[in-house]
């Protein structure tokens, strides 16, 4: 495991909110596209989550989601403002996300595609947040005091 770098954080302001739980793009995908192996697992996830408290998506998860719609419109019906709190990427994620693709490209991973899962793990651990997504083994290696809500068989 990879230890988080030290940053300062907003936790106390965060924590006087609701219990919060930040939903990666995938799980909502799986929701909306019905897809056959998952939509029932991220659909009862979900459900829990959001009995525990607030749901969060930030600017990353809406663009990824984003590219399975032509208009904005139908977006904001698959990922509305009343269910999703729609949040802004704190800076000290930024740092934290750099830290942790730094530490990932030592350990030989490849610079293509994982930044903005980076950016996911860290707003969820400067922040607090519960992560509920499928695919847990990168952020349990780079991101291991996030709590992570993920299928058993990971």
């Amino acid at each position: 495991m990879v230890s988080e770098p030290t940053v300062r954080t907003r936790s106390a302001v965060w924590s006087r909110r609701a219990p919060a739980t930040l939903v990666d793009s995938a799980v909502i995908l799986d929701v909306v596209t019905d897809d056959p192996t998952w939509s029932q697992w991220s659909e009862n996830a979900l459900a829990r989550a959001r009995d525990d408290g607030d749901l969060v998506v930030n600017p990353i998860v809406y663009a990824e989601v984003s590219v399975g719609f032509d208009r904005i419109e139908d977006l904001e019906d698959a990922v509305p403002a009343a269910d999703f709190r729609r949040e802004e990427l704190p800076y000290e994620a930024g740092f934290l996300a750099g830290k942790a693709f730094l530490a990932y490209r030592r350990r030989g991973g490849q610079r293509r595609s994982p930044l903005p899962d980076f950016y996911i793990g860290a707003h969820s651990a400067i922040l607090g947040y519960k992560l509920l997504t499928r695919d847990a083994s990168r952020y349990r290696t780079y991101f291991p005091t996030v709590q992570l809500i993920a299928p058993k068989a990971e």
